[in-house]
């Protein structure tokens, strides 16, 4: 079995992720398909403090590029909108792998309220009558009635038929119109899926998600597995221990690691790089709360060292760090995080407050290497002139010379 030093795996993350190095040359529209192909996920938020996220994990990959190739994709049918590790944009290939949560989805959770489908058909109905006559609808087409507003728990009854048609998938996003979810049936969406000839056994398809999950993380604790696409406990016979000793999934040790790794055999090239120490992290980039590298908190904190807690969802004399901190990747370490807000109209990137992490050591290379991704993530917003108001290190904010 091959050993690996931290840092080795660190980078094999990285390179799997597409985040080891800069991205090279202009971007075209299919990198973007082919990006949330090797992610197999990309996290949807709404959030648009900075650029939405997925938005902005795309950029941290592939540099500036057109928002609007995200939207033409799922436009296009290359991409669908269902639950995974939360609600995601996926391939439009890996629909197969999520029909059995649409046909059985109880175990979703809040997503899924089978108590409130059943004492609410005849909403759903109408809903459902509504959109095949009508066509695709948005919840901004059906008034609310009842004077309420406010979080998910109030939901106007067709936005609860919606989501509850959408999650049993009887509907599917057909796009996206400023960013509200249009939805159409699934059989005039997706007109090439047949379930009698299309739906394979379920365990087949968690099987594939297990690879595809290994495969996208590039090296992975067995115990990292599962989260990637919330699939609970894994059943034994698709453990990675059980994938690997059928050759699908390759085996590697890690220093300071008490159990194995696994590597996806897709990557058994970039895994003889890492043991051989020729895999260099050379990209500093701004990170989006939702990135993959960053969204298992566990994770984030076994293989970076780096604990990192979203914090938009605690009250504001708690924060520590910010309403919407961005995690900065340099050189395959994580060294800090950015609190940030994009004041578009005023061309103003304002950087409300910058932390390193306690060990990181200020230099002029580090400077300069944050203030060059600051500068792309800023003008890429349409906002390139940067404030920078507080930092954890007053000697970085002099070097870096934002303002």
């Amino acid at each position: 079995m091959t050993q690996l030093s931290l840092l080795s795996a660190r980078a094999l993350h990285l390179a799997a992720q597409g985040l080891l190095n800069p991205p090279r040359g202009k971007a075209a529209k299919e990198h973007v398909l082919a990006s949330i192909r090797n992610m197999s996920a990309l996290q949807i938020d709404t959030i648009n403090v900075v650029a939405r996220s997925p938005y902005l994990v795309l950029w941290s990959r592939l540099g500036p590029y057109p928002q609007e190739w995200l939207d033409e994709l799922l436009e296009e049918g290359k991409l669908f909108e269902y639950w995974s590790h939360e609600a995601c944009f996926l391939p439009i290939e890996d629909y197969g792998l999520y029909r059995h949560q649409m046909i059985s989805p109880q175990g979703l959770g809040w997503k899924y309220n089978h108590k409130w489908l059943a004492g609410n058909a005849d909403s759903v109905d109408q809903i459902r009558r509504h959109i095949k006559q009508n066509g695709p609808a948005r919840s901004a087409d059906f008034e609310r009635k009842d004077g309420k507003g406010g979080g998910w728990w109030e939901w106007k009854p067709e936005k609860r038929s919606l989501e509850v048609l959408f999650t049993t998938g009887e509907l599917m996003v057909a796009r996206r119109h400023q960013f509200q979810r249009v939805y159409d049936l699934r059989e005039r969406v997706h007109t090439a899926w047949k379930d009698k000839r299309d739906l394979r056994p379920q365990l087949d398809g968690q099987r594939e998600q297990v690879l595809k999950a290994v495969r996208a993380l590039g090296i992975a604790k067995a115990g990292w597995v599962a989260d990637y696409f919330r699939m609970g406990k894994l059943p034994a016979a698709i453990h990675p221990a059980a994938l690997a000793e059928q050759g699908l999934l390759l085996k590697t040790g890690v220093n300071g690691w008490e159990h194995p790794a696994y590597v996806h055999p897709d990557h058994a090239a970039l895994l003889e790089q890492a043991q051989q120490g020729r895999l260099k992290a050379t990209a500093t980039r701004i990170l989006s709360p939702f990135d993959p590298v960053v969204w298992d908190r566990k994770r984030a904190i076994e293989l970076f060292g780096f604990d990192y807690k979203l914090e938009c969802y605690t009250p504001e004399a708690k924060r520590r760090y910010g309403y919407f901190t961005l995690p900065i990747l340099r050189r395959g370490a994580l060294v800090g995080r950015l609190d940030a807000k994009a004041h578009r109209k005023d061309g103003l990137f304002e950087v409300k407050n910058l932390h390193l992490e306690p060990d990181v050591r200020v230099s002029q290379a580090l400077a300069d290497d944050i203030a060059g991704a600051l500068r792309s993530f800023a003008a890429w917003h349409g906002t390139p002139q940067i404030l920078l108001n507080r930092s954890s290190s007053t000697e970085l904010k002099k070097m870096m010379a934002l303002g």
